[in-house]
Order: C-alpha cells, then structure tokens, then sequence
C-alpha cells in the first residue's frame, strides 16, 4: 500500500488554516516543530500517525478527515465537504455543479470499462 503524504499534508494545510491556527501555534500546540510541519504540509516529509492524531486533535479534526484520500471507506468525509462546498451554491449553481458530476462519473465509467477490457485482452496474448 502507498500512502500519499502530499495528499495528508494538503488536508492538514486546509484544516490549520480553516481553523485560523499558525503554524507556530500549531507547533506549540503539539511539540513539532515549525520546519517539520512546514515540510509535511508540502509534502516533503512523511508524518507518523502519533503526530497526526496531535494535529488532529490540536486542529479539533477527526484523523479520518486528514487521512481520508488514504482510506477506502471515506465517503462520510467526502460527503461532509461536498455540503460545505454546495452551501454558499444558488440553484442554478447546483444544478451546473450535478451535470458536471454525472459528466464526469459517466467519462469514468466509460475509462473503467477500457481499461477493463485492454487488460483482458493483454492477458489473453
């Protein structure tokens, strides 16, 4: 299994700065230091899971929401940010928004089945 550590350090970014807390703060708050949350942030360094359940809590997240690109079962947090994201949304924002999703759902679907069928024939040769 490959963990994506730009995708845990984008999700901490976004929930640090959703909760108006510095990285200095953040730093004080859980005994890591500036340079090293600075570096997890961008992606240029990995992250153990003591020190993500420090910043979870620190940053009042649940781990989940920082981890949720890593975890198969996430929808619950997915579906939190797509309320988030539709909030602020008129109508006519939404209903653009949900043809665009079907659009796009529908091209996946189609890329699913292509590559579905290009790997069957490959183990046929």
């Amino acid at each position: 299994m490959v963990i994506d550590y730009d995708a845990i350090g984008m999700r901490i970014k976004i929930a640090r700065i959703k909760a108006k807390v510095t990285q200095e703060v953040l730093g004080d708050k859980t005994g890591l230091s500036v340079v090293h949350i600075s570096n997890v942030e961008n992606g240029n360094a990995k992250i153990s899971l003591p020190s993500i359940i420090a910043i979870a809590n620190a940053l009042s997240v649940s781990v989940d929401e920082l981890l949720c690109d890593n975890v198969v079962c996430s929808n619950h947090v997915f579906n939190k940010e797509t309320q988030e994201i539709l909030a602020d949304c008129s109508p006519y924002d939404i209903r653009v928004l949900v043809d665009i999703l079907k659009s796009t759902k529908e091209a996946l679907r189609k890329d699913e089945r292509f590559r579905l069928n290009v790997s069957h024939k490959k183990s046929k040769e």
